[in-house]
């Protein structure tokens, strides 16, 4: 039977290509006739001597069988070039190849001991894997060893050596196959060796030899159990429909290749299963699978070859079992060699109680419960995790706190792993108290663990020894504690079970958000009660999540009802979207809870509770819009690939949390895209027929929204602008096609501006409530382009006209300018606005107009007010009608309150006086009056300068006029007018010439006044001049100051405070003032 060999595949020929100088002729046979050496070769031999012999005599063949001379393949070697001498990397090059493994041995050893190692050779014989790929039936040990056999006469210098190859060809242990191993000290620079180097040899080469043994024994009993009759193979052949049965070197192969191939994909767990059920069987080595039995491919390269035939592996088992008749020879030689070895190591080596005692002399410690853990070494996993639980609570507190962190992965990996629940609880405890207070860095480092260790183990673990840990902190005394138990429960939501999800957890952020007094626990509570809405799916928990949902919006903190806005709301909106609820019973509920408010505030609107539900109103409106998407009857034809356009950056309003981004609801802002492109085309072309969700916001959700905003109290600022935000923010979301089609129409059929709709006996009041400045302000600025800019001003002078001439009250124009006002981007349009009222022929539309310059003068730039506010003012005073000229007097002293520019104050002042001084004002009483007024409010506020020149000696003026006049109503009206005025202005630094001037002669001429009107002002008045007259006396502390407040310059706090108690008590209104009067009478 011919020979397995591996190396049969040999590379001369490729080498022949690379090298051509050095090629060797290795297929040549002595019947070719080799060619004469070149002339000077040095290995010519001389004409008439002998074919010479290169190492070895020519009728030794080679180990594959060919028949080959070894001379003549060693004078084809040297027959390379004529020109060049033959490198001796050639010739052992030639002899590897050809497999002349005891020539190259031969070869290498005489070259080491002439000083010129080889590193082919070299390389060669370190290479276990060389030996262990040999097959074939070697020859006899005694023909190899024994006299005249081909080593003896090599002897004793390649004894070892051959050994070690010949072993190496038996039993394919590599134990001796090595130069380094075998002839440990036969180069060593004394020749000499140690006791424990030679011990360590032996001890090496017995363990390799119990190795061979066991082997050998193994392979032999396979041998012989792989045996099967010639009857039975015969069948097979017959038969072929009836399968082999395997035998077991194939299924020890066939383990190792699946086995290999789980460990390859990463099936671990199952790859330990397997070797535990095949116990017998050694996956670690190949060689455990039988004797000379190359490796096939790996079970990939099986399956990707599958239809090209593969060798068989009868042929190796064939082969295998030949050759199992000489190992038993081998086997009996082995047992003799082990038993030698062992009785020279039993020589060698010292008695167990001498090395004992010697060992006694170093000084160790295992008694300790760290000396304990020390001397004994984890050789398993799960010993280290026992180590680690028993070590991890003893280190932990000798940490410093700052690094603790770093134990983090430590503890979490044993508590993960640890066989113990008992101990895997304690670590989890270490881990919870792991630092004092922990800071954000740290928290989220312990987060990160506990989502780690709950991916690992699994609800029910989680369940069991996460959750009792922080249930055990809620009410831990530092908020650092509490806050990692709020962020615990969101965290680890999505690795529980859900049951709980929906009970326990839910329960315990339920009560922390009632009882913690901590802001920023609360803040945690709301966003891990929000990733719990995420998660949850027990829809009887609807109604606990909308308390909730309340709750945490009336909180005092800004930054707990900012996280619920952020995260509450949305994911709460998601999870309603799912049961269907979101439009059945989400926003009606706020709805209905908005409308039961209004008719409780009849008599006083709780704003702060209108605020809270507005706002999450508001906060829903980005979920409602993708479920009007999500329904629209053209979501199936959503395409998301070709040129889909960009969303314009200011199309949506800027969402409070990516939770409110419509986007992220939608999935993708590509499909957003392509959704708001057929929503644009179907609002414009096709309408909402069949569009159940749209019609529901628009037959429903706007005439309802439309009818509360018509209920609440227009001079409420509050309530205006949260309606105006919701309407803006509203508008925005749902686009403009449908602001224009479906909002502003709904709108306009209210507010039909004819001055029928403000008749308040008929109740036709629409354009009197807030349903106009909401209108304005919150749809009709919701987009700034010419058309919607006109849109706005048209509508604005609709309204002042029909209120004017109406003589219906302003407030409603009022709030709409206010809030307009509040933005400079309006500030040129209204005053477009008010220029045409202050052109336009009614009188009454010309005062209107004038009143509201007051209004917007605040917050405008000084060039616009010396521009356009202050010339439109001028206008009017020009005008016939005394009453146009009184309302411009209001607007004028907010010019002198809060514009710095002299010229314009200048312009003012002299406006201002002309209504003092000129003979044809001096009778009239409603100019006065609205002077005082105007000069009590922007006194305090205005420039010293003009307060001391120009305010407090024209009020000294009317103070005097007013003792003077004759009808009493008139004067109760300008004194109570004077007392709120230098009420305001005794707060005020005034100079010690204008108080001795001007401040004390007025109050002296107020009090006259109320001697007789009102006594109990009186007593407040003579107070203030009594102290005012203190003052001036004392001018010597008076100068080094400068100036004096006269609120400060009362003796001692005591007098202060019971001047200003009174001050309180008496200047809360003039129709208090007035109720007092009518009493004297």
């Amino acid at each position: 039977m011919a020979s397995v060999n591996p190396f049969n595949l040999s590379d001369s020929e490729e080498e022949a290509e690379r090298r051509p100088n050095e090629t060797v002729d290795t297929e040549r046979t002595p019947s070719d006739g080799a060619p004469g050496p070149p002339p000077g070769n040095p290995f010519s031999p001389p004409a008439d001597a002998e074919p010479p012999t290169l190492l070895l005599s020519s009728n030794r063949t080679s180990p594959s069988g060919e028949g080959i001379s070894v001379s003549v393949a060693a004078t084809s070697a040297m027959a390379g070039s004529a020109e060049t001498r033959v490198s001796v990397d050639v010739i052992a090059a030639q002899l590897i190849r050809d497999q002349y493994i005891l020539t190259a041995l031969e070869f290498h050893t005489e070259l080491l001991e002439a000083g010129r190692e080889l590193p082919r050779l070299r390389d060669y014989f370190s290479n276990p894997g060389n030996f262990e790929r040999q097959s074939g039936t070697p020859p006899a040990k005694d023909q190899v060893l024994g006299p005249g056999g081909p080593l003896s006469e090599y002897a004793p210098g390649v004894s070892h050596v051959a050994r070690g190859w010949y072993c190496a060809r038996r039993n394919r242990a590599g134990s001796i196959s090595t130069l380094d191993s075998l002839d440990f000290a036969r180069y060593s620079d004394d020749g000499n060796r140690e006791s424990d180097e030679r011990v360590a040899v032996l001890e090496f080469e017995l363990r390799k030899a119990k190795e061979t043994i066991q082997a050998l024994r193994a392979n032999l009993t396979q041998a012989a159990e792989s045996e099967v009759p010639s009857q039975e193979r015969k069948n097979f052949k017959s038969s072929p429909e009836i399968q082999e049965p395997i035998r077991p070197l194939e299924k020890r192969a066939l383990n190792f290749l699946v086995n290999e191939y789980l460990l390859k994909n990463e099936y671990k767990l199952s790859s330990i299963t397997f070797s535990d059920e095949n116990d017998d069987q050694d996956f670690e080595l190949w060689d455990d699978v039988g004797l000379n039995i190359p490796k096939p491919p790996d079970l990939l390269q099986l399956y990707r070859n599958c239809g090209t035939p593969l060798p068989s592996p009868r042929d190796t088992v064939d082969v295998s079992v030949e050759t199992f008749g000489a190992p038993t020879l081998e086997l009996s030689l082995l047992n003799n060699e082990k038993q030698s070895l062992a009785e020279q190591i039993k020589k060698l080596k010292l008695s167990p109680a001498f090395l004992q005692a010697l060992l006694s002399f170093c000084r160790m410690c295992s008694d300790s419960r760290l000396g304990a853990e020390v001397s004994r070494i984890a050789d398993s996993e799960e010993s280290v995790m026992l180590m680690l639980g028993r070590c991890l609570p003893h280190i932990v507190p000798n940490v410093l706190l700052a690094k603790r962190e770093e134990l983090i992965p430590l503890i979490l990996c044993t508590a993960c792993l640890h066989p113990e629940p008992k101990e895997r609880d304690q670590l989890l405890h270490i881990l919870f108290n792991l630092i004092k207070r922990p800071d954000d860095e740290q928290r989220q480092m312990i987060l990160t663990g506990c989502v780690a260790f709950a991916r690992h183990v699994g609800p029910t673990r989680v369940e069991a020894e996460l959750l009792p840990q922080c249930w055990e902190q809620i009410n831990h005394k530092y908020p650092e504690r509490r806050l990692l138990v709020a962020e615990s429960c969101g965290a680890l939501a999505p690795y529980l079970p859900k049951e709980i999800r929906s009970s326990l957890v839910l329960s315990m952020l339920q009560q922390m958000l009632a009882e913690d007094k901590a802001d920023m626990v609360r803040e945690a509570v709301v966003k891990s009660l929000g990733i719990i809405m995420g998660y949850i799916d027990d829809s009887d928990k609807y109604s606990q999540g909308f308390e909730l949902m309340l709750l945490s919006l009336s909180d005092p903190s800004e930054r707990v009802v900012s996280a619920v806005h952020q995260v509450f709301i949305p994911a709460f909106a998601a999870w309603t979207t799912e049961l269907g609820t979101l439009q059945t019973a989400l926003i009606p509920s706020l709805l209905a809870r908005i409308e039961k408010l209004l008719m409780q505030g009849e008599h006083g609107l709780d704003e702060h509770k209108l605020h809270v539900f507005l706002s999450a109103l508001q906060s829903l409106i980005p979920p409602l819009f993708a479920v009007v998407l999500q329904n629209a009857p053209f979501t199936s034809r959503a395409i998301l690939h070709g040129d889909i356009p960009a969303i314009e950056v200011t199309r949506f309003p800027r969402p409070a949390s990516p939770l409110q981004d419509v986007a992220t609801i939608i999935g993708s802002r590509e499909m957003l895209s392509a959704l708001l492109l057929l929503y644009d085309h179907q609002l414009e072309h096709e309408g909402t027929t069949g569009w159940e969700s749209l019609l529901w916001v628009v037959n429903q959700l706007l005439p309802q929204l439309i009818e509360i905003v018509g209920r609440i109290n227009v001079t409420s600022s509050t309530c205006v602008h949260e309606f105006s935000r919701f309407f803006w923010r509203f508008c925005r979301t749902f686009g403009k096609i449908f602001t224009n089609t479906k909002v502003k129409p709904q709108f306009q059929e209210i507010l039909r501006l004819s001055e029928e709709n403000v008749d308040v006996s008929a109740g036709n009041d629409i354009l009197t409530k807030a349903t106009v400045p909401i209108y304005a302000t919150g749809v009709l600025t919701c987009y700034n382009q010419e058309e919607d800019r006109k849109l706005l001003v048209g509508f604005l002078e609709d309204v002042m006209t029909t209120l004017s001439l109406s003589h219906a009250p302003l407030d409603s124009l009022k709030a709409s300018f206010v809030e307009l006002g509040a933005n400079p981007v309006y500030h040129e349009l209204l005053l477009t606005v008010l220029w045409y009222g202050v052109v336009h022929t009614s009188a009454l539309v010309r005062c209107t107009a004038a009143r509201m310059f007051e209004l917007v003068l605040r917050g405008m730039s000084e060039a616009l007010v010396d521009r356009r506010a202050a010339p439109a003012l001028i206008t009017l005073c020009s005008g016939p009608e005394f009453s146009v000229r009184i309302s411009t007097i209001p607007a004028f002293g907010t010019i002198m309150e809060t514009v710095t520019q002299k010229e314009l104050l200048e312009r003012v002042k002299m406006q201002l006086a002309s209504f003092l001084e000129d003979p044809q004002y001096q009778d009239q009483h409603s100019l006065h009056m609205e002077i005082i007024r105007t000069f009590g409010r922007v006194g305090p506020n205005a420039e010293p300068r003009f307060r001391d020149e120009f305010v407090l000696p024209h009020l000294h003026k009317l103070a005097l006029g007013n003792n003077s006049q004759a009808v009493e109503s008139k004067r109760i009206d300008i004194a109570t007018q004077l007392f709120e005025a230098y009420s305001a202005l005794s707060c005020c630094f005034i100079s010690e010439e204008v108080m001795v001037n001007h401040f004390l002669p007025g109050l002296r001429c107020l009090r006259a006044d109320m001697e007789q009107l009102s006594p109990e002002h009186e007593v407040i008045l003579s107070s203030m001049i009594k102290e005012c007259e203190i003052k001036v006396e004392n001018r010597g502390m008076a100068d080094a100051q400068g100036s004096m407040s006269i609120a400060s310059s009362l003796v001692g706090e005591d007098a202060k405070t019971k001047f200003l108690s009174k001050m309180g008590q008496l200047t809360t209104s003039g129709a208090m003032l007035a109720n007092v009067f009518q009493r004297k009478k």
